[in-house]
């Protein structure tokens, strides 16, 4: 019987591939829309994830992520570092500069400024040059993203100079980042040398990093910051879900990716419910047929089960690999760098699928199940 419900399925082609259009397109829709929208608002964290070193962040306490920030009297670095369960602190200093280029175009640009001694700040790997190119004089690393947007994908930035705040700047190494969630270019530089390109006020350390002792957990730490200084310390983790619930609350990205994923669901829904309605209709004598031989309603159940199986499985699958064919097509652009397909978005398109199927199959079976058996004699 379940062999006679696919050849059913299979035997008109039209509606066959209409089912696997409906579910392929909506699990494409759904999965690519999470998919983006993951990525996206994890970008909220790229600060902290490019500092790889520090184990807890140390704040003011109504700074809220590394953008969104009020600095701090250098007077804190010294508190910090006399916190019992703290191995090292180092001064992070991040702010917002206006660079003009050699050509004479204005750019918005981060300045941060690492530790002068240990670098503790920087990136982890770096496309050109080295770390202790940041030695040399007037010298400053451009993430990469940061290079092609101001000076172009073809373009070599290494060499150029730029002007900020009347100071010269020397460009001396690329460097490997997590993507911002704006396209600004950022700039990393000797936190001595931050402190002449960002315009002076009195107050102008941003973070203290800081790495624990072996046997201390950084929550532990954290706390113990946070009690004797009164300054605000969460670990990396604590800090970076504040960047992405950041993003989150003062955003319209959550609604405008929901409204997209609630409409591929109802087009789904829509494509699905029209094309396997009509499927059934135009074999309900089939199926009437086989409930005069003794085909019970159960038996007719797991056939259209079989059916929306195969429908499911099939389109699920071509909608899962297009949205990965789409990210590695983009794979180059450097809007597209670093995203990847968490484990839970193609859980959600598979409850997604199942949901539309469920839905569909039951309103086609009321049909089928109301059909009496002498109607085909008819």
């Amino acid at each position: 019987m379940l062999w006679i419900a696919i050849r059913m399925l299979t035997g008109d082609p039209q509606k066959f591939y209409g089912l696997l259009f409906g579910i392929g397109f909506s699990t494409l829709l759904i999965t690519q829309q999470l998919t983006i929208f993951v990525n996206l608002v994890e970008r909220g964290a790229s600060g902290v994830y490019n500092a790889p070193e520090a184990q807890v962040w140390v704040m003011d306490p109504v700074s809220r992520t590394t953008d969104v920030n009020y600095a701090m009297p250098s007077t804190a670095l010294d508190q910090v570092r006399s916190v019992p369960g703290v191995e090292w602190a180092v001064p992070h200093i991040r702010s917002a500069a206006s660079v003009r280029t050699r050509n004479g175009d204005l750019e918005q640009v981060a300045i941060i400024g690492v530790d002068d001694a240990t670098l503790i700040g920087l990136p982890k790997n770096l496309y050109v040059g080295a770390k202790d190119v940041l030695s040399q004089p007037d010298s400053v690393i451009i993430d990469d993203g940061g290079a092609i947007n101001m000076f172009g994908a073809d373009v070599d930035p290494v060499g150029e100079r730029l002007e900020l705040n009347d100071q010269r700047a020397v460009i001396r190494g690329i460097a490997d980042t997590i993507p911002a969630f704006t396209s600004t270019a950022v700039l990393y530089t000797k936190y001595s040398r931050a402190l002449n390109y960002v315009p002076g006020t009195r107050n102008r350390l941003s973070f203290v990093l800081v790495g624990v002792v072996d046997g201390e957990t950084p929550e532990n730490v954290a706390a113990k910051i946070e009690q004797q200084t009164g300054l605000k310390a969460e670990t990396r983790d604590e800090f970076a879900r504040a960047g992405i619930d950041f993003i989150i609350q003062n955003t319209g990205i959550p609604t405008n990716f929901g409204i997209t994923v609630v409409l591929g669901f109802v087009v789904g829904v829509a494509i699905v419910g029209l094309t396997f309605s009509l499927f059934i209709r135009d074999n309900i004598k089939q199926f009437g047929a086989l409930k005069a031989i003794g085909v019970t309603n159960a038996k007719i159940v797991r056939m259209v089960g079989v059916q929306a199986g195969l429908v499911g499985a099939v389109g699920y699958s071509l909608g899962v690999v297009g949205t990965a064919v789409f990210l590695w097509s983009f794979s180059g652009n450097p809007f597209f760098k670093g995203f990847y397909i968490p484990w839970q978005v193609p859980l959600i398109s598979l409850v997604a699928v199942i949901l539309i199927l469920a839905i569909t199959g039951w309103l086609a079976l009321r049909s089928v199940l109301s059909t009496e058996p002498a109607a085909v004699f008819r």
